[in-house]
């Protein structure tokens, strides 16, 4: 039997602390992410990525697909009420317009936090229930960091996230959400389900599964399927975010509601007999960079240093200077670091041109969260219009648009640090991001990247090694000191740690 199957997607991950709200323009501009895209175009720009969406509509389901509007953009702020009501107003009135539809998918976050809304998600599906009723089954696919409400599990019929960090498997849960809304369609009545809570918050930097425990949880959710079970997953949760639901969540469908619940339970111990194991790998930048020169001396590889609370993916801005200026202050050879958002410092270089020495303040735009603005005197040495394509695992194929973006060096005989800088903030997760203004990270010492988890995918095969530098940024990192007023009662804040009063 053929379906008829109607596709959109809204993905925002919201950093509540971040000092930048995300307006419409964002979706309508694209930049790392794809700008918002409406009708039949959603089915040409989309098979082959990796992104959810585009592994629903490759997967051989059969189904006839009606497609609405999809808009994602880099992670920030709060969205703003304007952007999700432009945003939500659009796909409901498209899903209206399509007619009779056997289902809807949906590509979805999980951590969108709109203006007057602690669960954008939960509340873009209750519109659309006020729409079109509670009977149309609903099958979404959420990022692994999704920070998710038991409204949100009641208003969806089933639920699949992504099982790595980084995200290299979008489209693969995507194709699964295709395949467990068919088995939801096959079965002619709603699945039996499970979700559950974990009871203490995982540090972003604790949580890539290319490491343990990460990789060893994420790899047990296959064999808690079958006899009755469809599909578990569980999403780690996106920590900055001052909302009650934040934190680790598990999903469960199938047709028997006795082992559905066992396995939920099942993947729920095994994340809480997990807290030991759970481990927090930065350290000072000054230390960390000094850690990687000694390093870098008998390696023939880089040294890769991440500067995860000022990650761009997790909502930072991208202009913090603390491991910038620790470099600096270290004299790094053969170095460099990017890419740090300063649209100023990219237009300077653009007006001076290739070869021209200026002075100039890079970053800093936020010195209270990031510290202040360095200043030194650096050389042109490239340029780019910031247009490439991505090339790493998680983002191949996507096209940057990261407006101008400039390749600065350190003008110091002592020093050999590279800047990149750019218009549009971006975190760094693709050696592309480098290369587009002609740095190649293989041939460095130490390479510095604003990113947390995300840069491992492509980064870490050319690595000597990989350390993590805890500098000032708007993503805090270490749970108990996020400024939290409106948790619910009982989370800890990280393993072991304090308990939430609520």
């Amino acid at each position: 039997m053929s379906y008829r199957i109607a596709v959109g997607g809204f993905q925002h991950e919201t950093n509540t602390f971040a000092p930048l709200p995300t307006p419409y323009a964002n979706f309508v501009t694209g930049g790392s992410w794809p700008p918002l895209t409406e009708g039949a175009a959603v089915l040409e720009k989309f098979p082959g990525l990796n992104l959810p969406i585009s592994g629903f509509i490759d997967a051989d389901s059969g189904f006839d697909l009606v497609p609405l509007v999809w808009a994602a953009t880099e992670p920030n702020g709060f969205v703003t009420a304007d952007a999700f009501d432009r945003i939500s107003d659009n796909l409901i009135s498209r899903l209206l317009d399509a007619g009779p539809v056997d289902a809807l998918y949906l590509d979805l976050h999980g951590a969108m936090v709109p203006e007057g809304f602690d669960d954008g998600e939960a509340e873009l599906l209750n519109r659309i229930r006020s729409a079109v009723g509670p009977d149309l089954p609903i099958a979404v696919s959420l990022d692994l960091h999704g920070n998710t409400s038991q409204a949100f599990f009641e208003l969806a019929s089933v639920v699949t996230i992504y099982r790595t960090y980084p995200h290299i498997d979008m489209a693969e849960t995507g194709a699964r959400a295709a395949s467990l809304l068919k088995t939801r369609l096959d079965h002619g009545a709603p699945l039996y389900s499970a979700w559950r809570q974990l009871d203490y918050i995982i540090p972003i930097v604790a949580q890539p599964t290319m490491r343990q425990p990460g990789g060893r949880l994420y790899g047990m959710l296959p064999g808690l399927e079958g006899g009755g079970v469809a599909s578990v997953d569980f999403a780690f949760g996106f920590p900055p975010a001052d909302i009650p639901d934040v934190g680790a969540t598990v999903f469960a469908y199938g047709t028997d509601q006795t082992a559905v619940d066992a396995a939920a339970d099942a993947m729920l111990s095994a994340l809480r007999d997990a807290e030991d194991q759970f481990r927090d790998p930065m350290t000072e930048a000054g230390e960390t960079v000094r850690r990687a020169m000694a390093i870098a001396a008998d390696a023939d590889k880089p040294v890769i240093i991440a500067d995860p609370q000022d990650n761009p993916g997790a909502g930072a801005p991208g202009d913090s200077t603390g491991l910038l200026q620790a470099l600096i202050d270290a004299k790094a050879e053969n170095a460099c670091i990017g890419m740090i958002w300063d649209p100023d410092a990219a237009a300077a270089a653009h007006a001076a041109g290739v070869g021209a020495e200026i002075d100039i303040e890079i970053g800093g735009q936020f010195p209270d969260t990031g510290g202040p603005a360095v200043a030194c005197r650096v050389r042109v040495e490239a340029l780019s219009d910031g247009n490439f394509t991505f090339t790493g695992p998680m983002f191949g194929g996507l096209q940057g648009a990261l407006g101008p973006m400039a390749a600065l060096r350190v003008v110091d005989p002592d020093c050999g640090l590279q800047i990149a800088v750019g218009t549009r903030r971006c975190q760094n997760l693709d050696q592309a991001i480098f290369r587009a203004v002609g740095i190649e990270p293989s041939d460095k010492a130490i390479v510095a990247v604003k990113s947390a988890i995300h840069f491992m995918a492509d980064y870490e095969p050319i690595a000597a090694d990989v350390l993590f530098a805890e500098a000032p940024g708007a993503n805090p990192c270490r749970i108990e000191r996020i400024a939290y007023t409106r948790l619910r009662p009982g989370v800890r804040l990280g393993p072991h740690g304090p308990v939430s009063e609520g």
